[in-house]
């Protein structure tokens, strides 16, 4: 059964009462599947209360103990994986083999967070004199609110709360309304596994008024966010005007780089699988690919190749592999930015329309020729639409690769060190894989420069945003 939707705030679960509430849509039909209750603006402020009230006795629990709660979560996080997996299919769409390693990888978030937070160190520092004794101390920041996205429900919820209770702090935290049953369920687990209550609240709304009525709070001191970088910028003017701390993961448009010497057969391998996982609705989804001019015929040969093997349907038939766009919206955005691109010469391989009249499915696409000013080039498709174009020489396709004010993820295949170093040193992009994608394993940093974000989640920098340094400095 599809997931009993519900605000939690001081560890009750809350809904009804004349709440405002809006339909929740299997995307693979377009048909309504639950109702998810709005909060009020009582409910955030209740939910912002029980965070600060929460924080004065979680700020002092050993990480020993906390890391104990987080551990129990990714034990039941595993004992539940696929009914998990199955609601988020149901209200986001991928395939439930792709849902059920999401939410199995969570599991090793929450326990690599576990151990991490017992290596939260201060430092003694060598004072001048004998009888003074200096001591620099990492404490929890205090109140924090987080904003996570549709595409990866439980995983982008998974890595904000567990970085920020974790480290000490309370959270209140806004989901997807979208696909809203991942984060519930994880409310639910902390709750079976005895966080006090007021650490975790889960709230839902319209998310202009919530992220305002939330982020305006002084109780506030530390917000995080993952989505577009238009919003973006509106969270981090409304954070900045409190001065409150950031954590920003932003859009990106990731170029893919082939270069001349590459492994053609496995550049194409790597680069379709990574493109049309989650229908292309991936923040680090390679979306622009440079082609060198030498291997270029035979990496579109073997790229079209995997790219007409895909399956599309339901995400809960057991032989789809790409399921629907998650949104309505996301079909005529396709559309549009395929059309633009054809009406500027590019050639469709393959794709380029919806498919059927149920649901929000759209064609794997393969686009060739496509002329750098087309919107495809220029603006984040998320989407299962691929343009690729031609390159002569390696220091024009990094020009072009970081032409965007993007930088979150980077793709390159080369066989040698020449090539590599060079594309280490030039793609201008938080997160750089060179012959593979090896990006947001829990021990890695995650995170973008410049228009991309701001500040990291994953890897030790996982902690930053949430600790504040504190110097005590004695006299005897």
């Amino acid at each position: 059964m599809y997931e009993d939707l519900s605000l939690y705030i001081d560890g009750e679960f809350i809904k009804g009462g004349g709440r405002p509430a809006q339909d929740v849509f299997d995307p693979a039909t377009g048909s309504v599947i639950a109702q998810l209750p709005h909060a009020t603006k009582e409910d955030l402020d209740r939910a912002l209360a029980a965070a600060q009230k929460a924080f004065e006795s979680w700020r002092l629990v050993s990480a020993l103990e906390r890391g104990n709660i987080l551990r129990k979560v990714a034990q039941l996080t595993r004992e539940r994986a696929e009914a998990i997996a199955r609601n988020i299919t149901a209200d986001m769409g991928k395939p439930l083999k792709e849902a059920i390693a999401e939410v199995n990888r969570c599991a090793e978030h929450l326990e690599w967070h576990a151990e991490e937070a017992r290596r939260i160190y201060g430092r003694v520092v060598a004072a001048r004199v004998p009888n003074v004794r200096q001591m620099v101390l990492k404490e929890p920041v205090g109140v924090c609110v987080a904003f996570t996205p549709w595409n990866f429900p439980y995983n982008q919820a998974v890595r904000k709360v567990a970085a920020a209770l974790g480290s000490g702090c309370t959270l209140v935290l806004k989901g997807p309304e979208d696909a809203p049953s991942a984060v519930i369920a994880l409310a639910r687990l902390f709750h079976e596994a005895g966080l006090p209550k007021g650490v975790l609240n889960c709230v839902w709304g319209v998310p202009s008024e919530v992220s305002s009525h939330l982020i305006a709070s002084p109780i506030v001191r530390k917000v995080s966010f993952t989505g577009s970088v238009p919003v973006g910028r509106l969270i981090a003017s409304m954070a900045g005007s409190g001065l409150k701390r950031m954590t920003l993961e932003l859009g990106g448009h990731s170029p893919a780089i082939v270069c001349e010497d590459a492994d053609v057969d496995a550049a194409a391998r790597v680069l379709s699988a990574v493109k049309f996982n989650n229908a292309g609705q991936v923040c680090v989804a390679p979306n622009r690919f440079y082609i060198h001019e030498k291997v270029y015929d035979r990496f579109m040969a073997s790229f079209l190749e995997h790219a007409k093997k895909l399956k599309v349907g339901p995400g809960s038939e057991a032989t789809t592999t790409m399921g629907p766009l998650a949104h309505s919206r996301r079909v005529p955005a396709m559309m549009e930015m395929v059309e633009d691109a054809r009406a500027k010469g590019a050639r469709i391989e393959l794709g380029g329309a919806r498919m059927g009249d149920n649901g929000y499915f759209f064609a794997p696409t393969v686009m060739t020729e496509v002329p750098d000013d087309a919107s495809i080039m220029l603006n984040e498709p998320f989407g299962p639409v691929a343009p690729c174009v031609r390159y002569t020489d390696l220091d024009e396709a990094i020009r072009r690769a970081n032409a965007l004010p993007y930088g979150l993820s980077s793709y390159a295949f080369t066989t040698t060190t020449k090539n590599a170093l060079k594309l280490q040193n030039g793609l201008q992009a938080g997160n750089v894989n060179i012959n593979h994608s090896g990006q947001a394993a829990p021990e890695i940093p995650l995170g973008g420069v410049k228009d991309s974000g701001i500040g990291s989640e994953g890897g030790q920098e996982t902690f930053d945003g949430y600790l504040a340094t504190k110097l005590v400095t004695q006299l005897d």
